[in-house]
């Protein structure tokens, strides 16, 4: 055999043995890719992804759409072939597998987690879209969950609605928590609450929750160091096994409606949503918007992950304007896709007030964002 065909049957040997073995060669990596968009102003499965009953409601056009990132499972692992491609393409990126499920977190317990996170950020999304409309929404303090075998359970049930601590009125979960400890372990606090279904029935009737029961609680003392309203707390001090959160009453009906989803980021865009169809005109003047960002009940809009994949998944689809979190805004200069001009919003007002220029054509004095 000539010396020339050995050396190539060789190099081809060893290539496809280099190939098998980056098939079964496992790394521990995960991959991160565009996923899909969705317009809040629009359909999902046929049906509305916003959905307001009980309040007049205003024709839209154009797109709002949130962003999202897919990710490869908490069980499957890539081998070497899977993650030298991934280092390569443009349209993912391949990061630590404990980047995405820290601590041996399980696909399950993240997507729990993920669920969550997507209900609190339709909760919040709500508030700072009506809130900036001017109109009424109630908060109150609730029990968010009751530690089994703690001296709560029993006594308070999840959706209590706390409305004193001792007499004394509670406005934040953490009121509850500093009230509580101010005992010893061993002494009884008094709550004053209105039962979860009493607060269900008000809240579905638009009117915060009125009256309240006292319930006695004998407290114990903190073995371990935690945090919540008496769920935990520093070692030695006086707790009764629950974690207080917060709740809100609507004066209407907004239900969000959109399957497969999970996570915080798409806070603004429902926000954005939900003041579109709560206003005549509309927001976008018929433009492809995508974002992205978490919001807060005041209205803020925070960072997410992900971002570059985001905007790839939004350039995709369509979108002319991305509305970029601040804190956001250095990382998705670095690599902004062609054709997708990034709006920097720190919060809502900033977006409306863009969104404003947008649809007016003045996209010149646009805030923008700047490579760190």
């Amino acid at each position: 055999m000539p010396r020339r065909t050995a050396t190539m049957l060789a190099s081809t040997l060893v290539l496809i043995a280099l190939l098998c073995a980056g098939v079964l060669i496992k790394v521990p990596y995960a991959e991160m890719s565009p996923g899909p968009t969705v317009n809040t102003l629009g359909e999902a499965r046929g049906e509305p992804v916003l959905q307001v009953s009980g309040r007049k409601t205003y024709p839209t056009s154009g797109h709002l759409n949130m962003t999202t990132v897919r990710v490869t499972g908490a069980e499957y692992r890539m081998n070497l072939v899977e993650a030298v491609y991934g280092w390569l393409a443009h349209d993912s990126v391949v990061v630590p597998h404990d980047t995405l499920y820290p601590d041996g977190k399980t696909e399950e317990q993240s997507t729990q987690e993920n669920a969550e996170e997507f209900s609190q950020s339709q909760e919040s999304a709500k508030v700072a879209a009506l809130r900036e409309l001017d109109i009424p929404v109630s908060t109150q303090v609730i029990v968010s969950s009751v530690v089994k075998g703690s001296p709560s359970e029993g006594k308070l049930h999840a959706g209590d609605v706390i409305k004193a601590v001792d007499g004394t009125a509670v406005r934040k979960p953490a009121d509850v928590a500093d009230l509580v400890t101010e005992h010893r372990p061993g002494e009884d606090v008094t709550f004053t609450v209105v039962p979860a279904e009493d607060a269900a029935a008000a809240e579905k009737a638009g009117r915060a929750p009125e009256g309240g029961e006292k319930v006695t609680i004998t407290t114990e003392e903190a073995s371990d160091t935690g945090d919540g309203g008496g769920a935990g707390a520093k070692k030695g001090r006086a707790i009764v096994g629950i974690r207080a959160g917060t709740d809100h009453t609507f004066p209407f009906e907004i239900d969000i409606k959109l399957a497969d989803v999970g996570g915080p980021s798409a806070g603004l865009m429902f926000s954005l949503g939900i003041i579109d169809k709560l206003t005549p005109g509309d927001l976008t003047g018929g433009k492809f918007i995508a974002g992205t960002g978490t919001i807060d009940d005041a209205g803020k809009v925070g960072p997410i992950g992900g971002i570059t994949m985001k905007l790839v998944g939004a350039r995709d689809a369509g979108a002319r304007y991305f509305l970029t979190p601040d804190d956001n805004c250095a990382s998705a200069a670095e690599d902004t896709p062609d054709g997708l001009t990034l709006v920097r919003v720190k919060t809502i007002e900033d977006a409306k007030k863009s969104l404003e220029q947008i649809r007016a054509g003045k996209t010149e004095g646009l805030p923008s964002c700047s490579a760190g």
